[in-house]
């Protein structure tokens, strides 16, 4: 006899599925006190009730009581964790036992073994479970589950510090992974030529609703992840929606419609979930030119894609046609009139698909994950984004009509791109440090505008709503910022409240020229100190821009005059006003005013490039009257860039010098003299290390423009007038340029 230990609440539970879920009588001087009469008239004490001697009772029964209504019974007896006639509790019926593989999730007596209740080891199921239960009361509430706090995924990826809704990420987690596909691959020594056709080699299935994993992203690594490649992490939604239990009745796991319609305000059913896209998503994912249609559609235009790419792979490289048809095990077949349906006869185990490549499985893989969860748009759908995105691409280096993805997008603008290095930086000490969380974690702005200052925050995948909506869902008021304190100590605002201000927080770079002076301080500017290093202001700081000289952005030389903020026209005279408040793009087709108002060579966005005044100096010198003042800027930049590496080479004591934009810290030693960056040297031990002062203002105000790419709308002005200065300073001759 296997006993289950259960607490009392726990108990009371069990008996009420067992006995129907009716009201049991209660002794109300006994706790726990159940009736023997109805337990012995419902059959739990009969000797064909299987239950009945696996169930230990740590109470004496006693006579009857009032009676007692089970909590939510109704609503779980509906629920698809008890639908008695699923096949997800029937398919093991003729086999009499449910095998420990499957126990886990397919019986509340395999997910109590799993956790350790009946007294075995917790993480595994140890024993064949009975055929006969539904996930019922105790599966979920129990001694185990109350202490659970984290899940293990089959990628053997740990999540920790977790809630309630671990019970239900337990079992939602799927069962194949990256690493068991990987594992797989090598196993079937199919990794030497991925695109060869392996004898042996069969369809990897993650199961069925891996909502955890589609949620979690690469913290589970649910789907294929291609090597190389960065994925979103978790899916954070808004606090208080953002576990399975918060946005899924745990009992009748329907989605509580009511409350997405607190934010979403044109959702009334779930079908219109599917509707549903926020402003953290503005581009084109699927590249069919719809960036309004909801990130269902999104999912589904890049599932058209791959299974497009699926087909033409497997007919082209494989050799051999295939359909799929995900109602039918194991969902891939041979296509045998090759006319790309699942026609009758077809969708059979005996015609499964058997002309697997290495290749082809990942991608089929990452189709199935996608499908098989079919909340996977709100569960995570940018990671599900991602997968599709890179499946069709790893397919399309095989083809000989790749499928369109020149529309198609696979990360999101700057501020949501949860994927890339701004906020993924950090992973690997597992929380971003307090000198880069105000601007690179979704709780950054929050913390600074409350408290002043800023602390370590988790890693995030992205901004969130969260992060500039003080009052998200009601009226999405932002918070509030009188002015932004500049790496100089400068304030400067765009008026006391202005919603500006609050883009100003991040877009100012974290040094200054006065960072510069100070480091150079006291020195011979032509000789080389041992003591500096190179300083970085950052990226896009387009607000020290804007402002010039007002905020000291620049390395501004002794005895010159610099320009102050750039007054533009109005009503194009602020970020957002210019800028998409969350696509971050440059408004220059706006309805009604827009740049092209003025600057009628604005037909497109990338001919904002071209705009000069027919009054505007030749800044750079070159006799080009006609160039857009951002050609001004780049031809200074070149110059610039050659005199600072013409300067390195003549100083004693300095070695040669080149620049990498990409790489930090961009400016490297150029071991073999040849003034180009080649592989290898643009590595952090092989850092730019013979700075002298001169040098070290030059290289700051060149790679200042290198990173403020719309410095030539921000303040033109101000950034020639730098450049002007610098290559004066640097020794270059400046006759034929015009200083603003």
């Amino acid at each position: 006899m296997r006993k289950v230990l259960l607490s009392t609440a726990a108990l009371l539970l069990v008996i009420m599925i067992l006995v129907g879920g009716r009201a049991q009588q209660v002794n109300a001087d006994v706790p726990g006190g159940i009736c023997p009469d109805n337990l012995q008239q419902d059959g739990l004490s009969s000797p064909g009730n299987p239950f009945s001697e696996q169930i230990f009772l740590p109470f004496q029964l006693s006579p009857c009581g009032p009676p007692v209504v089970i909590p939510f019974y109704d609503q779980w007896a509906t629920s698809g964790h008890n639908n008695t006639a699923a096949a997800a509790f029937h398919h093991w019926d003729a086999e009499g036992e449910i095998s420990t593989s499957c126990a886990k999730c397919h019986s509340s007596w395999g997910y109590m073994d799993f956790l350790g209740v009946d007294g075995s080891a917790a993480g595994v199921v140890d024993k064949a479970a009975p055929i006969g239960s539904t996930i019922e009361c105790a599966a979920c509430h129990n001694d185990a589950t109350l202490q659970l706090t984290s899940v293990t995924f089959p990628s053997g990826e740990t999540v920790n510090n977790l809630g309630d809704e671990s019970r239900c990420m337990v079992c939602h987690q799927g069962r194949e992974s990256k690493v068991s596909v990987d594992q797989y691959i090598v196993d079937k020594g199919a990794d030497a030529d991925v695109d060869a056709v392996t004898a042996g080699m069969s369809f990897r299935n993650i199961h069925y609703f891996a909502a955890a994993a589609t949620q979690y992203g690469t913290l589970a690594k649910g789907g294929y992840e291609y090597d190389g490649m960065a994925y979103d992490l978790k899916f954070q939604h808004v606090p208080s929606y953002d576990q399975c239990i918060e946005c899924h009745d745990p009992h009748t796991l329907q989605v509580q419609v009511n409350e997405c319609a607190t934010c979403h305000t044109a959702v009334t059913t779930v079908e219109d979930l599917k509707d549903v896209r926020m402003n953290g998503s503005k581009v084109d994912y699927d590249g069919d030119g719809n960036t309004t249609e909801g990130m269902y559609y999104e999912i589904a235009g890049l599932q058209e894609k791959l299974y497009a790419a699926i087909q033409a792979y497997a007919t082209e490289i494989s050799g051999t046609p295939i359909v799929y048809d995900g109602s039918s095990y194991p969902y891939f077949f041979i296509d045998t009139n090759a006319n790309g349906q699942p026609d009758p006869g077809e969708t059979n185990y005996g015609n499964r698909y058997n002309a697997w490549t290495a290749r082809l499985l990942k991608a089929t893989y990452n189709y199935q994950v996608s499908v098989k969860d079919p909340g996977a748009f709100a569960h995570n759908s940018k990671y599900i984004i991602q997968l599709l995105h890179d499946s069709i691409a790893d397919l399309n280096t095989m083809l000989s009509t790749p499928v369109d993805l020149s529309g198609a997008h696979r990360n999101d603008v700057a501020h949501f791109a949860g994927s890339t290095a701004p906020f993924r930086h950090w992973d690997g000490d597992g929380e971003v440090r307090g000198s880069c969380a105000r601007c690179h974690s979704s709780e950054g702005i929050p913390t600074y505008h409350k408290e002043g200052v800023t602390i370590s925050a988790p890693t995030t995948n992205g901004f969130m709503c969260s992060t500039c909506h003080a009052n998200v869902g009601g009226d999405w008021a932002r918070y509030v910022f009188d002015d932004a304190t500049f790496p100089s100590g400068a304030t400067a605002t765009f008026g006391a409240g202005e919603d500006d201000n609050l883009c100003m927080q991040c877009h100012q770079g974290r040094e200054s020229g006065v960072s510069v002076a100070d480091a150079i301080a006291g020195k011979d500017v032509d000789t080389v100190a041992a003591d500096l290093r190179f300083i970085n202001v950052h990226y896009l700081a387009a607000g020290a821009t804007l402002f010039g000289s007002d905020v000291t952005g620049m390395y501004e030389y002794a005895g010159k005059s610099y320009n102050g903020r750039n007054i533009h026209v109005a009503p194009f005279d602020q970020c957002t006003e210019c800028h998409g408040t969350h696509g971050l793009q440059v408004k220059w087709d706006a309805v009604g005013l827009n740049c092209s108002t003025c600057h009628p060579v604005v037909t497109s966005a990338d001919k904002l490039h071209d705009i000069r005044w027919a009054t505007t100096p030749d800044y750079d010198g070159d006799g080009n009257t006609t160039e857009g003042v951002a050609g001004e800027i780049q031809t200074m930049e070149v110059a610039l860039y050659t005199a600072i590496q013409a300067y390195a080479v003549a100083t004693p004591g300095a070695d040669p010098i080149i620049y990498s934009p990409t790489s930090y810290p961009y400016f490297f030693k150029d071991t073999d003299g040849n003034g180009v960056v080649d592989p290898g040297e643009a590595v952090y031990g092989n850092r730019y290390k013979t700075w002298t002062p001169r040098l070290l203002r030059a290289a700051y105000n060149f790679h200042y423009v290198m990173k403020d790419p719309g410095g030539f709308a921000h303040n033109s002005k101000y950034i020639v007038q730098t450049l002007f200065d610098t290559l004066d300073d640097m020794g270059v001759d400046v006759s034929g340029m015009t200083r603003p």
